[in-house]
């Protein structure tokens, strides 16, 4: 009967039932494993309370009870033998602080730890809210959602938070789509951990090809396995490849009836327009920065630290609009503060650890800059480059400054993180005027791409600067057009037109050249439009007109011309006009030659200039201005010669 016992065992069959009950009793639960498996790698999450009376180990080779691991559980990290042999009660070990996070709850980043998980706590997103919420209502849920925006916006948070949204049940299980998902039913936990089997998230940086996109085309004909919907969350979906756009393309057009898709990216230019317009989208806008301030103070909060109202307005302005970085930045002011034994992040600590300028000598450099005061802004530039602040934050604060100052100009109201600095924005958006604020941030802006583009920033930064300086006294060009305009509306009529010698010219000196002048001008324009070239120099230059009349001209030379010109004259008056003329020189007084009338005018134009109101007031406004005259002769048709 050995051989019968070894082929059927020693238990007979009628007891086989029995023994099965006590081996599932004796075999370890699924609970038990994963609570055995989290304790073998982070230790206990509950410190063991020591009895009265350690209990005695178990002689070796003693069977041990199912019910053993329940009563005595394995020992701890502190219960272990030590090197010499001893063992470690948990009454010696010290007690770890209660500020500090447990050894089985790793620490969270802030960007992760307040993640949100309802809508109510989505910030600056309220339009979007309000069409999912109306959406819901109503059952008009589109197929395909595509969420974009800037980075740290909440584009993938509102990806979850929609498919909590369509996958709720409520905590009875009976509930449906909600704009108000209830976070305690199974598949809201499940999607919010991440391991919901309904909702796949993919990240298309890693997942391009035509392949990826050909296992969600045959994964989307079945339905979901537990959830209402199965969802799809593609994040950075600009990433794909065209060919995987132009495969998903049919099903993101006709998708199954408990199909969704959600998209987000921060390129949706890269997108095709094909899909475009298949999606709904949603432009998630950037965070204003004081409902990010405000953002922030509640985190800290919660987390139980202390912050001035100046550094979290810091970090909100260098976050950017993002709330991801700015809690990566409050994450690490917050490391930064705990440096210092105090535990409250400080502005000037902040400022340090950003490489921020500080306001106050931003305040100091813009009055320096507008005081004239060179000495007081080149030391500030370089105490401020020996603290470690770059040339480029330096330049970029006073642009700040100058564009706040703008603001309160035009609005009427300061924005400032302190009274002292409302004050003095306040103060100079009085003082100064609108053009002048615009030039000194067109020379800003100019000095500021030099410094970025500088061998040396610091001396390009003070450079910079010091023009500016110069710069800023100096009249825009509409208050000196104004200025001149008054100046001259103030001046007395001008003096009459300076005659031959300087003396002012009198009415019947004038009435002689002025009524002979031009009849005799375009006689001499005639004879050189003739081709009598000589002819006409001659007359102009030699000819002082007595008397002339049809076919009659009387003359005389000025002093210096004694030569016989008669019968150049005539030849040259009969070729323009065809006719006899009759030329005779006397010793009459006769009226200037054309090159006189034109050096007197040209005398008379000139000292008019001069004595102008508008030329005075320049003149006294720019001292040690001259005028230069431009002899370069006039092009025909009135333009000027540009090329000589």
């Amino acid at each position: 009967m050995d051989d019968s016992r070894d082929m059927f065992g020693d238990t007979p069959p009628w007891d086989e039932d029995d023994l099965a009950g006590e081996r599932e009793d004796a075999a370890p639960r699924a609970a038990e494993l994963e609570a055995a498996g989290q304790q073998s790698m982070f230790g206990d999450a509950e410190p063991v309370s020591a009895g009265p009376a350690s209990p005695e180990p178990a002689p070796p080779g003693s069977v041990t009870s199912p019910a053993a691991p329940a009563t005595e559980p394995p020992p701890t990290a502190t219960e272990m033998p030590a090197a010499n042999g001893k063992v470690n009660s948990p009454a010696a070990a010290k007690a770890p602080p209660e500020d500090q996070p447990s050894p089985a709850q790793p620490y969270r980043v802030l960007a992760r730890k307040y993640r949100p998980q309802t809508f109510a706590e989505l910030i600056g997103q309220e339009a979007m809210v309000q069409t999912l919420a109306n959406a819901i209502k109503r059952d008009r849920l589109a197929h395909a959602f595509l969420m974009t925006g800037v980075r740290g916006v909440g584009k993938t948070s509102t990806a979850r938070l929609i498919a909590k949204a369509l996958n709720c049940i409520g905590p009875d299980g009976q509930g449906g789509p909600t704009i108000d998902p209830c976070g305690a039913c199974e598949p809201c936990t499940a999607i919010a951990e991440g391991r919901h089997i309904d909702v796949i998230e993919m990240d298309a940086a890693s997942h391009t090809g035509v392949d990826d996109v050909r296992e969600i085309i045959e994964a989307v004909r079945y339905s979901a396995v537990s959830a209402r919907y199965k969802i799809y969350i593609i994040d950075e979906v600009h990433m794909l490849s065209r060919n995987a756009f132009n495969a998903l393309l049919k099903t993101l057009e006709e998708p199954p009836a408990h199909v969704k898709f959600l998209f987000a990216t921060t390129e949706v230019d890269k997108l095709p327009v094909t899909v475009l317009s298949r999606c709904q989208r949603f432009d998630l806008r950037r965070i204003p920065a004081p409902m990010l301030a405000g953002h922030f103070a509640h985190v800290c909060q919660m987390e139980g630290v202390e912050a001035e109202d100046e550094a979290l307005s810091m970090v909100a302005a260098a976050a950017e609009g993002s709330v991801r970085d700015g809690l990566s930045i409050l994450d690490q002011a917050i490391a930064h503060a705990d440096l210092d034994g105090e535990g409250r992040v400080r502005a000037e600590k902040v400022r340090d650890m950003l490489g921020l300028s500080d306001k106050s000598v931003q305040r100091k450099l813009i009055a320096a800059v507008l005081e004239g005061k060179g000495g007081d802004l080149l030391d500030l530039v370089a105490r401020q480059f020996a603290l470690g602040v770059e040339p480029i934050a330096l330049m970029r604060g006073v642009m700040d400054l100058t564009h706040r100052i703008t603001l309160a100009q035009v609005s009427g109201a300061a924005e400032a993180h302190s009274a002292e600095e409302r004050e003095a924005i306040e103060g100079w958006a009085k003082s100064l005027r609108p053009g002048q604020l615009h030039r000194l941030w067109q020379l800003l802006l100019k000095g500021f791409d030099e410094v970025k583009s500088a061998p040396d920033p610091l001396v390009a930064a003070q450079m910079a600067l010091l023009r500016i300086m110069h710069a800023s006294d100096m009249p825009d060009p509409g208050s000196l057009v104004r200025k001149l305009e008054e100046i001259a509306a103030r001046a007395p009529a001008p003096a009459g037109m300076p005659a031959e010698g300087g003396a002012p010219a009198t009415a019947g000196a004038a009435a002689g050249p002025a009524a002979v002048a031009p009849r005799w001008e375009a006689l001499v324009d005639d004879v050189e439009y003739a081709g009598e070239m000589s002819a006409a120099n001659t007359m102009r230059m030699q000819v002082r007109v007595v008397e002339l009349a049809p076919g009659l001209l009387r003359y005389t030379q000025p002093a210096g011309f004694n030569e016989d010109i008669v019968g150049v004259v005539r030849n040259g008056l009969q070729t323009a006009t065809g006719e006899r003329w009759q030329v005779e020189r006397v010793s009459a007084e006769g009226a200037p030659t054309l090159v006189e009338i034109a050096e007197v005018k040209k005398a008379a134009d000139a000292e008019a200039l001069r004595t102008s109101p508008l030329v005075e007031a320049a003149l006294a406004a720019f001292p040690g201005a001259e005028l230069i005259e431009d002899d370069r002769q006039v092009a025909i048709g009135g333009g000027r010669s540009w090329r000589r």
